[in-house]
């Protein structure tokens, strides 16, 4: 398939799978702990504004969660398929800490989903609250585990070769290796932030279309909120993390910097744009900033970074993509911060339900986030390449032995399935919060007898959407 063998086929292959899967996982958590806090207001203040955005965000997060547990177990599959090497190689550690996920964080959700999706009128609002924060509360520990794992394979420690294979030695190291901490810290906020932008997006979206109801303005508001606290989280600790990765993977930096060579003595350049060149071992037509690279790098004026050319040709991540997706995510980042401050600076004013320039502004932003998570993902795996568990195995070791042509049909029937069916989840979950939050009724449900549907988690969201109310305009005439 164009020339490209069975190795980066693989690559391409989880690639794409994960790039549609980790969208799924960071609203969940989103969405969950915002449930948390819903929920909490409704039952402090009762004000009915509360309880009528909860039952709104709990339809999406139901759909949601659906497709991220349908897109997690197909890449739990590809680690037996693609990469059977890898397992059979690290899979004492890997293993058991998909497995704690599993036991932990994944059970813990399923056990009172159930009751947060359709025990409203059911148990007591006490109970309620409890299943939802249990939810949420899985969800941080499932992103535990998962970083844990990834964390272990970009800064591995705690383990020893025996027979060919990775044996855990001290777990307490293999769980918080050097890069943990900064990679959980940094996937959580990303995941509020983006969540944030999402529901501040819908938000803004009803308000321009003449729906500016109570819990939508209360929505905008309380995402706002959220902005304007963690956007500047996330920079600090984008910043410690980047201090880390000096240290244990200098490399990637260098390739992210588009950085060849250090001159003796001299401080390094922020290069804003460039085109990093592999083989001519350059960053042709860099536009440079002179010392913003070694303050923002090692936070010294004269501090300098290695060089690409300190590392062997074979051993240097491709700086071409890495330069970029770490441009594009910081670059949102910046503008996430902007929204913040500009809707701070309206609230101040009186007029954040107003400035239709803000609220375009707000509505452009919603998948920023998501975005950047996915630039940041680039970044951190290819980064790490070529290695699959850094200095320890490379990824051509732990491909499968598959045929270019095995691997050039799995990806094309992937491509469709994919879009097939997550395009039609989340299309339907965008039609969900086009229809805009709605009054709940607290009645207790009448019994259905045997007609009523199982409560599986996407019977939380409707069957039908009325095409009236998927455009607010609509409605509104």
């Amino acid at each position: 398939m164009f020339g490209l063998t069975a190795l980066e086929l693989a690559r391409i292959q989880f690639g794409f799978t994960i790039s549609f899967h980790i969208i799924f996982p960071a609203i969940t958590i989103g969405l969950a702990s915002y449930l948390a806090v819903l929920e909490g207001l409704w039952l402090w203040r009762k004000e009915t504004v509360y309880r009528d955005l909860y039952h709104f965000w709990s339809k999406i997060f139901a759909v949601n969660f659906a497709m991220g547990v349908v897109s997690g177990l197909v890449m739990a599959y590809q680690f037996g398929t693609n990469w059977s090497y890898f397992s059979a190689f690290a899979g004492g550690i890997t293993g058991p800490l998909l497995t704690y996920e599993v036991l932990t964080a994944f059970f813990l959700e399923a056990g009172f989903l159930g009751v947060m999706l359709f025990g409203w009128n059911k148990v007591g609002p006490g109970l309620h609250f409890f299943a939802t924060i249990m939810v949420a509360t899985g969800t941080l520990i499932s992103a535990t585990w998962i970083l844990a794992s990834n964390s272990w394979m970009q800064t591995p420690q705690g383990f020893e070769i025996i027979n060919g294979r990775v044996v855990p030695v001290d777990w307490l190291k293999v769980i918080f290796n050097p890069s943990f901490p900064y990679r959980l810290a940094h996937m959580t906020i990303a995941a509020y932030l983006a969540t944030a932008l999402f529901v501040s997006a819908s938000g803004a979206w009803h308000i321009l279309g003449g729906r500016a109801m109570p819990a939508v303005r209360t929505m905008l508001s309380m995402a706002m909120w959220m902005i304007i606290v963690v956007a500047p989280i996330q920079i600090l600790i984008g910043d410690q993390h980047g201090l880390n990765t000096l240290k244990y993977q200098p490399a990637k930096i260098a390739a992210i910097e588009g950085h060849w060579d250090n001159t003796p003595g001299g401080s390094e350049p922020l290069i804003l744009f460039g085109l990093p060149d592999m083989e001519a071992e350059t960053t042709r037509y860099a536009v440079e900033i002179p010392y913003l690279g070694s303050l923002i790098l090692t936070h010294e004026l004269d501090g300098q970074i290695p060089g690409l050319k300190e590392f062997a040709p074979e051993d240097r991540p491709n700086s071409a993509i890495i330069f970029w997706t770490f441009r594009l995510m910081a670059g949102l980042g910046m503008l996430m911060l902007l929204l913040g401050i500009w809707g701070l600076y309206l609230r101040w004013r009186g007029r954040l339900y107003h400035s239709k320039l803000f609220l375009r502004f707000a509505v452009a932003m919603g998948p920023a986030g998501l975005i950047a998570i996915l630039a940041g993902w680039l970044t951190t795996e290819i980064g790490r390449q070529p290695w699959v568990v850094y200095g320890v195995m490379r990824t051509k070791d732990a491909v499968s032995n598959h045929s270019a042509l095995a691997l050039s049909t799995t990806l094309i029937v992937f491509f469709v399935m994919y879009f097939v069916v997550f395009g039609t989840g989340i299309t339907y979950m965008l039609k969900l919060v086009a229809k805009g939050p709605q009054p709940f009724d607290d009645s207790p449900p009448r019994d259905l007898g045997q007609t009523q549907r199982p409560a599986r988690p996407l019977s939380a969201a409707p069957d039908h959407i009325d095409p009236s109310l998927n455009s607010p305009r609509q409605k509104e005439a």
